[in-house]
C-alpha cells in the first residue's frame, strides 16, 4: 500500500503573543479581553490582510499567521509594534496590549487549514526571545530581507531552543531603540519637507470577503481624499497618485518619500448586510508613528457620520484651522439618502475602470439616475451622468455622441443648480465648457472648483488644457498637479 503524501511548503511563519496575558486577565478579564479584540481589530488583522498573510491559529493572547513572502512577514510585524503609541489605555497612558513577536522562514506541512512542522516550531520559540514590543528572527529570515525593509536588526548571537537539535542565530528589533543605520538610511532618504500639512489617503482595505463590494472600500477612501481636498491648509494627494498603491504591500515611510507627504491615512472596511466596520490610521511618514487610529463598528446609515469623524480626527492631529466656509463644506456630505449614495459610488467606480467602454458608460449612467430617483436633489449624481456623458462624448459609444455632449452640459447645470458649492460640479462644468470650446466658461468654472477645493487636481488638469487649448502650451507646464 503506497504512502499517504505529505503536503509540504515553504512559508514565513509570523508568532505573535501577549506579554503579561495572565497578569493583564487577573487584574481586569473584561477590560483586557476587550483591549485584545480592539488591537485586533483596529491593528492587527487589517496589517495582515495589507500584506498578505493568513491568519492560521488564534489561542488565547497567541497568533500563528502564515505569508508568502519573508519580507511581507517582517513588514507586517514591524507596522504592527509600530501602533501601539495610537493604542493607549486611558487610565495609565500606556498601550494595553503588547506583543512579542517572533517570526522564521521554513519547510512546514500543510495539513486542511493548519501548518506544522519546525518551520512553526522555530517562530513559537523565537517569540519570547523579543523584547516587549519587538520582533526576533531566525538567521535565514534576517538574511532573505537584505536591504528590503526600513528597519535593521541587532545580532543577537547563537541560541539554543527547545526541542532544536541545533543552535539558531537570531536577530532582533525594537521601535524604541535608536537605530543608527535606519537613521543614516532616513537621512538620505527622508521624507521632503513639505511646509504645510500634507497627507495621502491610501484606499481602504476591503475586508468584506465579497470583491464586488471594492467599489464601497474604494469609494469611501475616495469621498475622505474629497472631504480633505476641499481644506486650503492641507496639502492632499490626488486618488491616481494614491490608488496606485492599492493591493501592494507597501512601507509608509516610501509612500511618504515617493508623494512628498508627511503623513498617510490607511485602513480597512468590512461590509456586511446593513452593518460596516471601518478601521483607520493616520500614521506620520518621516518615522512611521501612529499618529491616530480608531475604530468605527455602526449601521451602514451612519456613514456620513463616521466620514466626518474620520475627517475631524484628521485635522486636529494635523493641528490645520478650518474657516468657517471650510467647516460648512466639509458638513455637506451630498445626500441622506443612504441607497442613493451607494448607486453614486457604484456609478462613480464604473467611471474609474479602465478600459471604458460602451457597457460601463450605460451601467454607470443607470446608476446615477437610481442615485437621482432616490434623491432628485444630489448634485454629486448630476455631476456623476455629466462625466458619463462626456466620456461618451470622447470616445463615440453612442449613436448620437453629440446629444451626449448636450447632456453633458445640461446634467453639470442642474448639479451646479442643486448645489452651487459643489467642487465636483464645477469641475464636469468647466469639462464640458471644454468640449464645447467655450474656454472662458471652462476657466470660470475650473476657477470656481479650486476655490471650493483647493486640492483639485481635475482642476488643475483642466486649466492646463486651457491654456494649451488658447495656445499656451507651456504655461499648462504649472498646472501639472495629478
Amino acid at each position: 500500500m503506497a504512502e499517504e503524501r505529505i503536503n509540504r511548503k515553504l512559508a514565513a511563519i509570523f508568532a505573535a503573543d501577549v506579554v503579561g496575558y495572565s497578569r493583564l486577565m487577573a487584574a481586569d478579564e473584561a477590560g483586557t479581553l476587550a483591549a485584545l479584540q480592539r488591537h485586533h481589530e483596529l491593528v492587527f488583522d487589517p496589517a495582515v490582510a495589507a500584506h498578505n498573510g493568513r491568519i492560521v491559529k488564534l489561542i488565547g493572547d497567541g497568533t500563528i499567521v502564515e505569508f508568502g513572502s519573508v519580507v511581507d512577514a517582517v513588514n507586517c510585524a514591524v507596522s504592527v509594534q509600530r501602533s501601539n503609541r495610537a493604542l493607549r489605555d486611558e487610565a495609565s497612558g500606556q498601550s494595553k496590549i503588547i506583543l512579542r513577536i517572533g517570526i522564521n522562514l521554513g519547510d512546514v506541512i500543510v495539513e486542511g487549514d493548519d501548518i506544522y512542522g519546525d518551520g512553526v516550531n522555530i517562530a513559537a520559540r523565537l517569540e519570547p526571545l523579543a523584547e516587549p514590543g519587538g520582533i526576533c528572527v531566525s538567521s535565514i529570515v534576517h538574511e532573505s530581507v537584505g536591504n528590503r525593509i526600513d528597519v535593521r536588526f541587532e545580532d543577537g548571537g547563537d541560541i539554543s531552543v527547545k526541542n532544536i537539535d541545533r543552535p539558531i542565530r537570531v536577530w532582533k528589533w525594537h521601535p524604541g531603540k535608536t537605530d543608527v543605520a535606519a537613521d543614516r538610511s532616513n537621512a538620505v532618504n527622508a521624507v521632503p519637507y513639505v511646509e504645510t500639512p500634507s497627507i495621502a489617503v491610501l484606499p481602504f482595505t476591503n475586508m468584506s470577503g465579497d470583491p464586488e463590494q471594492e467599489y464601497f472600500s474604494d469609494g469611501i477612501s475616495e469621498d475622505i481624499i474629497t472631504d480633505l481636498s476641499k481644506i486650503a491648509g492641507l496639502m492632499v494627494i490626488s486618488r491616481n497618485s494614491s490608488f496606485t498603491y492599492k493591493g501592494r504591500s507597501v512601507d509608509i515611510r516610501a509612500v511618504g518619500r515617493d508623494l512628498g507627504v508627511r503623513s498617510v491615512l490607511e485602513g480597512s472596511i468590512r461590509r456586511v448586510g446593513n452593518r460596516v466596520r471601518i478601521a483607520a490610521q493616520l500614521i506620520d511618514a518621516t518615522n512611521g508613528v501612529h499618529l491616530w487610529a480608531d475604530r468605527y463598528d455602526r449601521d451602514l446609515a451612519d456613514i456620513f457620520a463616521v466620514q466626518d469623524d474620520v475627517t475631524g480626527r484628521i485635522v486636529n492631529a494635523l493641528k490645520v484651522t478650518l474657516s468657517p466656509a471650510e467647516k460648512a463644506r466639509l458638513a455637506d456630505s451630498g445626500t441622506p439618502n443612504i441607497d442613493a449614495y451607494d448607486c453614486y459610488l457604484r456609478g462613480r467606480e464604473l467611471l474609474a475602470l479602465n478600459p471604458k467602454n460602451r457597457e460601463t458608460f450605460e451601467q454607470s449612467t443607470k446608476f446615477f439616475m437610481r442615485a437621482l430617483e432616490l434623491d432628485p436633489s444630489y448634485s454629486q449624481a448630476y455631476a456623476g451622468l455629466s462625466v458619463a456623458y462626456n466620456f461618451d462624448y470622447q470616445n463615440r459609444w453612442s449613436d448620437d455622441p453629440d446629444n451626449s455632449l448636450r447632456l453633458a452640459k445640461h446634467n453639470a447645470g442642474q448639479a451646479i443648480e442643486k448645489n452651487p458649492n459643489e467642487p465636483f460640479a464645477r469641475l464636469v462644468s468647466s469639462w464640458a465648457a471644454i468640449f464645447e470650446k467655450d474656454l472662458d466658461r471652462a476657466k470660470s468654472e475650473a476657477d470656481i472648483a479650486l476655490s471650493l477645493n483647493p486640492n483639485s487636481s481635475g482642476a488643475y488638469v483642466n486649466l492646463g488644457h486651457i491654456q494649451t487649448l488658447s495656445g499656451r502650451p507651456l504655461e499648462a507646464i504649472p498646472m501639472d498637479h495629478s
